[in-house]
């Protein structure tokens, strides 16, 4: 298990009463695997520093207003890339089925795309399979870490860290996502138009549909774990 995926993960997920009280684990968990580069390490201390001393109110405040009600900042990946069209629906079953063929049982209501959730999974894999898993997505983190840049929010060090990891985005893909509106959370009557979009359905309906610009690697991926032996993956308490 790589546990960094697992704080990436939590640090990324609604900030909890459970995540805080676990947050002292985070930093050792990071360094005794030594994934974190030089450059980014201030950061990330910042980040779980924050984490550690701030009013949970505060975060979770935070955390809504820059990835709830922030649509170009959202945490599930192929919002990015299909928006809400049916392509995003059957890469969601794909990505579903790479879930289930490693025996992940998903203990949440989230949508398999989700960042936090996606984390969790890549923890369960070797590493050198996560990384390149990781790489597919490498655009769309790459356009969340300038983002947030831009708003001088000390969450950009965890995409920058997602970054590190993998081989650089094609500049000119992430050129194009930021070029979409980077729309302002404190303007309700622009989010509500911007959430206006035909609904998603999931499942059979969806398999005829295609996901050109999906994660492409994900049927290849594919490799079945042990009969009997199947992983649960549980939002919450991410110190073990």
């Amino acid at each position: 298990m790589t546990r960094t995926f697992k704080v990436l993960s939590a640090l990324l997920s609604y900030p909890t009463a459970e995540i805080q009280e676990a947050i002292g684990h985070f930093l050792p968990a990071l360094e005794k695997e030594n994934l974190v580069p030089a450059s980014v390490y201030e950061r990330m201390t910042g980040l779980i520093s924050e984490y550690r001393n701030g009013e949970l109110i505060d975060l979770q405040e935070r955390y809504v207003l820059l990835f709830d009600r922030t649509r170009s900042l959202s945490l599930h990946l192929f919002e990015h890339v299909h928006g809400e069209s049916r392509d995003r629906g059957q890469a969601m079953v794909d990505l579903q089925s790479l879930y289930e063929s490693h025996g992940l049982a998903i203990d949440t209501t989230e949508l398999p795309d989700y960042l936090p959730l996606f984390l969790e999974f890549l923890s369960i894999l070797p590493l050198q399979r996560a990384l390149d898993l990781l790489g597919e997505p490498a655009h769309v983190l790459a356009a969340l870490a300038e983002r947030l840049r831009k708003r001088d929010s000390s969450y950009a060090a965890v995409f920058e860290l997602l970054g590190a990891l993998t081989a650089p985005a094609d500049p000119s893909v992430t050129e194009t996502l930021l070029r979409e509106v980077d729309d302002d959370p404190e303007d309700l009557s622009a989010l509500d138009a911007a959430w206006e979009a035909e609904t998603v359905r999931f499942g059979p309906e969806t398999a005829n549909g295609t996901c050109p610009r999906a994660i492409p690697t994900l049927n290849r991926a594919k490799r079945p774990t042990s009969p009997g032996a199947p992983t649960v993956v549980q939002r919450g308490t991410h110190d073990d």
